[in-house]
C-alpha cells in the first residue's frame, strides 16, 4: 500500500486462470522468503543480494535447507518442478533487488539485468549411476570429478530479428538448456487496412541481427564418477553438465565437486537417424556447484568440535606412532618398518615454495621390492583404503597416457581437450602402482617428472600445458629373476634405472627368509586369521579404525606443516655426509658404482620423513628425536638395500666363487663338455676350492646361460660366453 503504484484486489469469484494466480502467489512467497528469512538475527539473503548487486554481480546463493525451514511446501515444489519455479525465483530476486537496493526509484526508471539463482544443499546426493527416467525434470545433487571442460561459448538469451522486406523488428526470448530456436515463419507486422494480401511479406522473412541480441556465458562440463565410487568391474559413468552465467569458469578439470541442477534431456542432432525420434540424451542444467576445496572426497573437510578435541587428545598419545603403524594392515604379520614407512607416506612432509617460485615437494614415495608372497599388494590395497584420496593401478594395465594425461577430440565440436589420468585425478593423495617392474620403460619414464616436480607437462596436438600431480607414489615390484638372488649385487637384482630409483625416498627389499621359528609364527598367524578372523596380533585389531585414521590423516594434512629445528638440521646434515662417505668407500672396494644412488634427493627424503613424523603428532617443529627415527627408517630401507649385496653370506666365499667362475671359463672352451665328477676332482681335490664355491659358481653360470647341465646333472656343457 505504501508503494506509489495502483493497488488492485480481485473481489469477484476465483478466476479461471488459477495457474497464473498461483504463479504470482508463489513468486510473492519466494520474494517474502528472501526478504524475511533471518538467521541469528541477520537477514542473510538481503545482505547477500545487496553486497552482490553493489559489485555488479546479479546472483544469490540460496541454501535449500533454509527454504525447507521457512516453507516446506515451496521447497518441495522447487525440487519436483524446478523448471517452473526457478524462473519465478529469479524474477522474485529481481524484485527484491529493486526493493532493497533502489527503494526510492520506481520500477520503470531502472532496468536491472536478469538475476541468477544458485542453489546448494546438504541433502543426500545421488550417484550418476543411479540417475534414471524418474529423475527427469527434478532437482538432483551429484558428486563427481570434472574430467573435461569446454571453452566458454556465448548463448543467446534474447534474439533480435528483423524482417528482410519491411524492416519490422522483434525480440524473441530463448529458453535455457540445449534446446534450439526456430524463427517465426511469417512476419509479425500488423496489416494496414486496405492492404492487399500480395503486398504482405513472404514466408521465412526474418534474419537475426547479432549486434542487438543479448548473450550469456555458457560452458559444457563433463562430470565423471569419482574413482573410489565405481563398483568393481564397471566403467566409470559420466554426464554432460551445462553451466551458464556466474557458474561458468568455476571449476577446472581434475577438481572434485558436487553439482546441483535440473536433470534434463535434449535430442542429439544426428542427421539421418529418424528411427530414434523418441530417444533423448540426458544432461544436467546446473543450478549450483560446490567444489571440494581441500581435495577431500571421502574424509570430508568439516570437522566438528568434539572430533577436533578427540584428535588433539589422540595426538598427545606417547605411543601414537607405534599405534598407527600397527593399525596399517593388522592382518599382515610383521613388516613393522614397512608399515611405519607407509604411515609416513600417508601423512607426508611439508611442501615449500621458495621466494624465487621454486617448489619443493612434501610427498613421500616408497618402493617395495621383493620376493613373491610377502604381502606387498595387500599393503598397497590397505594404503588405498585408508588414504582420503587414492587410486590403485597395476603395471601391465597402465599406459603413460592413463597415468598422466591424454588428449581427446570432442565428437561434436571437433576440438581437442585434455583428460587427466590417474596421477592428475589423485592430486593431493596417493597413487599405488602394483607390478611396477612389469611396466614398459617408456610408460615408466612418463612418471619421472610427476614424482619429483609434481607436475605433468603436456605438448600434444597443439595443446601445451602443465597439470598438477601432487601425489605420493607407493610402488611394489619383483626383482629380475622373480625372487631376490643372494648371489648377486642389488644392481643385478633390480632392473630399474638410477633415475627412477633416486626419486624414491625409501626402498625396501622385502625378503622371504627361511627360518624355522619365524615360519612357525607366520603359519600360526595365518591359520588364526583363516579360522576365526583373528591373528596373533588380535589386540590391535580395534586400536584405530580405518575411518577414524582417514579422518585423522586429512585433519593433520590440513592443520600442520612442521619445520626443522636448527639442532635437527645440524644432525641431519652431518649424518648425510657420513652416509655419502660410507657409500663412496663401498664403491671403491667393490670397484663399481652403487645401483641405488645416494644423492641430495636422499637428504631431502630424510627431511620429509622427519616432517611427517612431526606432523602425525601435530607438532609444529621437528626435533632431534624425529630426526633419529627418520634416519633409522632410512638406514633400514634404502641404505640396507645399498649394502645388501656386500654382506651376503661370507665375503671370502664370494671372492672364491668369482675365482672358480674364471677358472671354469678357462677350463671349458665354448661347445665342449665334461662330467661333474671330473670337475669336482680337479677343483676340490686338485686346487683346494670348497664344495660350496663350486656349486654356487655352477649355479651362477647356469643362470647366465653360460653353461648347460645335461644328463640329469652329471654332464656340464659350455654353451655361451
Amino acid at each position: 500500500m505504501d508503494r506509489a503504484a495502483p493497488y488492485t484486489l480481485s473481489v469477484l469469484a476465483p478466476s479461471q486462470n488459477g495457474a497464473e494466480e498461483s504463479r504470482t502467489q508463489i513468486q510473492a512467497h519466494l520474494r517474502e522468503f528472501v526478504l524475511a528469512f533471518q538467521l541469528d538475527n541477520a537477514f542473510i539473503y538481503r545482505d547477500q543480494l545487496r553486497q552482490n548487486v553493489l559489485v555488479k554481480q546479479y546472483y544469490c546463493d540460496i541454501d535449500i535447507a533454509h527454504l525447507i525451514t521457512y516453507n516446506e511446501e515451496l521447497a518441495h515444489k522447487l525440487t519436483t518442478e524446478p523448471a517452473e519455479i526457478i524462473p519465478l525465483f529469479e524474477a522474485a530476486l529481481k524484485q527484491c533487488t529493486q526493493r532493497i537496493v533502489y527503494p526510492s526509484q520506481k520500477d520503470k526508471d531502472i532496468v536491472l539485468p536478469p538475476h541468477q539463482l544458485l542453489l546448494h544443499s546438504s541433502a543426500s546426493h545421488i550417484s550418476i549411476r543411479d540417475l534414471n527416467a524418474t529423475n527427469i525434470s527434478h532437482l538432483v545433487r551429484i558428486p563427481g570429478i570434472v574430467i573435461g571442460a569446454s571453452t566458454i561459448s556465448s548463448k543467446a538469451t534474447t534474439v533480435h530479428v528483423k524482417c528482410k522486406t519491411c524492416d519490422h523488428t522483434e525480440n524473441i526470448f530463448v529458453e535455457g538448456g540445449f534446446s534450439g530456436l526456430t524463427l517465426p515463419r511469417t512476419c509479425g507486422r500488423k496489416r494496414q487496412p486496405g492492404e492487399a494480401p500480395s503486398e504482405q511479406c513472404p514466408f521465412n522473412p526474418y534474419v537475426v541481427v547479432h549486434e542487438k541480441c543479448q548473450f550469456a556465458d555458457q560452458q559444457v562440463l563433463k562430470l565423471q564418477e569419482a574413482p573410489d565410487q565405481v563398483p568393481v568391474g564397471e566403467l566409470p559413468r559420466h554426464i554432460l553438465i551445462s553451466v551458464d552465467r556466474y557458474l561458468a569458469n568455476r571449476v577446472v578439470p581434475g577438481s572434485r565437486c558436487t553439482v546441483m541442477g535440473v536433470f534434463s534431456i535434449y535430442q542429439a542432432n544426428k542427421s539421418g537417424k529418424s528411427s530414434t525420434t523418441a530417444i533423448r540424451n540426458p544432461y544436467l542444467r546446473a543450478a549450483g556447484i560446490t567444489a571440494d576445496v581441500d581435495h577431500n572426497a571421502r574424509g570430508a573437510a568439516i570437522f566438528s568440535e568434539e572430533e577436533e578435541q578427540e584428535f588433539l587428545e589422540m595426538s598427545r598419545r606417547p605411543d601414537l606412532y607405534e599405534a598407527l603403524a600397527r593399525s596399517i594392515a593388522p592382518s599382515i604379520y610383521g613388516n613393522q618398518d614397512i608399515k611405519k614407512a607407509i604411515t609416513c607416506l600417508l601423512f607426508g612432509g611439508s611442501k615449500k615454495i621458495l621466494p624465487d617460485g621454486m617448489r619443493l615437494r612434501g610427498d613421500i614415495n616408497v618402493l617395495l621390492l621383493g620376493d613373491p608372497g610377502t604381502a606387498k599388494s595387500q599393503l598397497l590395497k590397505f594404503a588405498e583404503k585408508v588414504s582420503p584420496i587414492a587410486i590403485y593401478t597395476s603395471g601391465k594395465g597402465s599406459s603413460a597416457a592413463g597415468l598422466t594425461a591424454s588428449v581427446q577430440r570432442d565428437a561434436t565440436t571437433r576440438e581437442f581437450y585434455l583428460e587427466g589420468g590417474a596421477m592428475v585425478l589423485a592430486d593431493g593423495g596417493v597413487v599405488c602402482i602394483d607390478e611396477f617392474d612389469k611396466m614398459r620403460d617408456e610408460d615408466r619414464v612418463a612418471i619421472h617428472e610427476a614424482m619429483e616436480q609434481q607436475t605433468i607437462s603436456i605438448a600434444k596436438a597443439g595443446i601445451t600445458t602443465i597439470l598438477n600431480a601432487r601425489t605420493s607414489v607407493l610402488a611394489a615390484a619383483n626383482p629380475i629373476f622373480g625372487r631376490y638372488d643372494d648371489l648377486k649385487s642389488p644392481g643385478e637384482n633390480i632392473d630399474f634405472q638410477t633415475t627412477i630409483l633416486s626419486r624414491f625416498d625409501m626402498i625396501f627389499i622385502v625378503r622371504d627368509d627361511h627360518e624355522r621359528s619365524r615360519d612357525e609364527r607366520i603359519a600360526r598367524h595365518v591359520m588364526g586369521i583363516h579360522m576365526g578372523g583373528r591373528g596373533l596380533e588380535e589386540q590391535i585389531e580395534v586400536e584405530i579404525p580405518v575411518e577414524k585414521m582417514m579422518r585423522y590423516i586429512s585433519y593433520c594434512k590440513r592443520r600442520c606443516a612442521p619445520r626443522l629445528s636448527p639442532e635437527a638440521a645440524e644432525r641431519l646434515s652431518s649424518h648425510f655426509v657420513s652416509i655419502r662417505k660410507q657409500v663412496h668407500r663401498a664403491e671403491i672396494e667393490a670397484n663399481a658404482r652403487s645401483s641405488i644412488p645416494i644423492t641430495v634427493r636422499q637428504l631431502e627424503a630424510i627431511v620429509r620423513i622427519t616432517e611427517s613424523l612431526a606432523k602425525l603428532t601435530l607438532s609444529p617443529v621437528a626435533t632431534e628425536t624425529h630426526v633419529n627415527e627418520a634416519i633409522r627408517l632410512f638406514l633400514a630401507s634404502t641404505m640396507d638395500a645399498v649394502t645388501q649385496g656386500e654382506g651376503q653370506g661370507n665375503k671370502d666365499l664370494m671372492e672364491e666363487v668369482g675365482k672358480v667362475e674364471d677358472e671354469l671359463k678357462r677350463r671349458l672352451p665354448i661347445g665342449w663338455s665334461t662330467s661333474l665328477a671330473t670337475l669336482r676332482r680337479e677343483f676340490i681335490d686338485g686346487r683346494g676350492y670348497s664344495e660350496a664355491a663350486l656349486s654356487r659358481a655352477l649355479m651362477v653360470l647356469q643362470r647366465r646361460e653360460t653353461i648347460q647341465i645335461r644328463s640329469g646333472g652329471s654332464q656340464i656343457y659350455r654353451k655361451g660366453v
